[in-house]
Parts: C-alpha cells; structure tokens; sequence
C-alpha cells in the first residue's frame, strides 16, 4: 500500500489481541446460528430485507436522519411511496446495500468503481468522489474540529486506491474477516470521500 495510506498496516501492531479474538468468536457463533434460522425459513428474503432496513436506518441516524419503524414499513420502495422524506433515504440506503452485496456476490470483489455506483444509487446522482476541501468533523457544543479527513480530491482518489486493494488481495493481510471488515469501516469512515 502506498506510503500516503491514512493508517498503515505496520503502525497497527498487533491488533489481533486475546480479547479481540474471543469476541470474533463470540461474532462467528452469533452468525453461525442465524444462518441456521434463515436456512430454515421459507422465505429468507423477509429477515434479510428487515435486517438491510434496520441497518439504513441505524446508518442514516448518524447522519441526522431520523425516522420511525413505522414510517419506514409503511414505505414501499418498489412503488416509490414512501411516508417521509426521511423514510424515502432510508430505503435509499437499504437498496444500495442489497445492491452492494449484489456485486459482491456476483465478482468477490469490491471497487472503488462499486462503491460509487452505490453512492450514485443512494444520491441519484453522479457527483463521485469529494472534490472539495472544508470537509471536516466538529464538536457541536463547542465548534472544535475534531477530525479533518484528507481534503485534496487527488488524496481521496489515491487513499481509495489504497483501500481498494487492501479489501480486494488477501495476500495483504490474514486478519480475521471480521476484524478486517472493522479496519475497512474505520478507513473508509477516515477518508469520508463523499460529501
């Protein structure tokens, strides 16, 4: 990975400690045993459905998103009727998760060409990667900024790159998939290449 990566695999050290793999065990049964309920269910469509809606919406709270479970099941995605606007984003996001896995499933693969098909799903738009700088994470109380993330469109494009072939060539790194993924999030979160 390029020496401009926002968080080096060196500098992590040994971040597969004792506690950290107890939990992924912990993790792993979890996931063991709900794959065995859904493979019982006839239809298994209906708990990954609610599970992608529940995730969107606990996403899109973070992002000053708030609607209700009722709002939201009340929504039809399908017919493009939703309760509130809130509620329309939230199935917005549901979508590009279904279609996220989608891609994944069908290559193995995921690349910084899916991740912005995804987010041109999720905005109905094209506008791609940020492109402007004064992005940055503040305290609300205080005005504080917290944390700035790179704001160079150029840096964007070539942390992306970085992350990109951290998630796609496993001879990079043999973590635990659920520790990966958790290192994936944090980068991803860190570079926060979209508006």
């Amino acid at each position: 990975m390029a020496n401009h990566t926002m968080l080096a695999l060196s500098d992590l050290g040994d971040i597969e400690t004792k506690a950290i793999l107890k939990k992924t065990i912990l993790a792993h049964k979890a996931l063991a045993e709900l794959k065995g309920v859904a493979a019982s269910m006839p239809n298994q469509s209906i708990l990954i459905n609610t599970l992608s809606l529940q995730e969107a919406k606990d996403s899109s709270a973070i992002e000053n998103i708030i609607t209700t479970h009722d709002d939201l099941y009340r929504s039809d995605h399908a017919q493009r009727h939703f309760m509130t606007h809130a509620a329309k984003e939230v199935h917005h996001y549901a979508e590009a998760l279904r279609l996220g896995f989608e891609r994944i499933r069908q290559t193995g693969l995921l690349t910084n060409n899916d991740i912005l098909a995804i987010q041109a799903d999720i905005e109905q738009n094209q506008a791609g990667y940020r492109k402007q700088s004064g992005t940055a994470l503040k305290n609300e109380q205080t005005g504080e900024v917290v944390y700035l993330p790179p704001q160079h469109p150029d840096d964007i494009i070539a942390l992306m790159d970085d992350l990109e072939q951290f998630m796609n060539q496993q001879e990079l790194c043999d973590w635990d998939p659920l520790v990966k993924m958790a290192v994936i999030h944090h980068q991803f979160e860190s570079i926060h290449p979209f508006l």
